[in-house]
């Protein structure tokens, strides 16, 4: 048996939070967890929408019913199956998306990218490219992941800004989780600002706020 790869187009879905135009001063890519789709999770960013930020939400391509056949469907961005082919393709769609955001965008738009949980592993992948011209980096619950080349990652890492956001009651952040998160910052050379907030694994709007205006 041989395994062959061939590159094949796709079509990807993406929503929209304000409209490009030149009085957008702030760009925000966000990019939801396992098992949420863009036009939803964006809800949760209503708060920045005051006429000079445009916030856009990308879909993981993969898609899948929630439970069982039918119903609720979700969406992944990847799994440990043809991993590394899966990382690239995340890179090519979403450079391909930021490319599509600034023609429409005034030169000196301030980009920020956020990652909430399985979204935040994606964006670092992408962002450790050093092909995204961010000035911002913001990992809501979010896991670092632990396959970042540390050479390449530094430099991609070097002097961004970067906010860790979690709720206090979110299961999935142990204190475990966060020491092994703090230690792979640390030899990325990364020093978050930590955010927290009373809740789960979710989005808080008025944590987001204030992250905005501090970071």
């Amino acid at each position: 048996m041989n395994e062959h790869s061939l590159t094949v187009p796709r079509t990807a879905r993406y929503y929209t939070l304000g409209t490009p135009s030149e009085s957008i001063t702030d760009l925000w890519i966000v990019c939801h967890g396992y098992g949420q789709l863009a036009r939803f999770f964006l809800r949760h960013f209503s708060v920045l929408d005051n006429g000079r930020t445009l916030v856009v939400a990308p879909e993981a391509l993969s898609r899948f019913y929630l439970e069982r056949f039918s119903g609720r469907v979700g969406a992944t961005w990847m799994t440990k199956e043809d991993r590394l082919s899966e990382i690239d393709d995340q890179a090519s769609y979403l450079n391909l998306l930021l490319e599509e955001q600034l023609r429409q965008l005034p030169q000196n738009v301030r980009l920020t990218v956020l990652g909430f949980s399985q979204g935040g592993a994606t964006v670092s992948r992408w962002l450790a490219t050093q092909q995204v011209p961010v000035h911002r980096l913001i990992l809501w619950a979010a896991s670092f992941p632990e396959d970042i080349d540390f050479a390449t990652g530094k430099a991609a890492f070097a002097n961004l800004p970067v906010a860790m956001v979690y709720g206090t009651q979110d299961e999935f952040i142990t204190p475990e989780v966060l020491q092994r998160k703090h230690q792979l910052m640390h030899e990325l050379g990364i020093n978050p600002q930590i955010y927290t907030f009373e809740g789960g694994h979710t989005l808080h709007p008025e944590t987001l706020a204030l992250v905005d205006r501090e970071l």
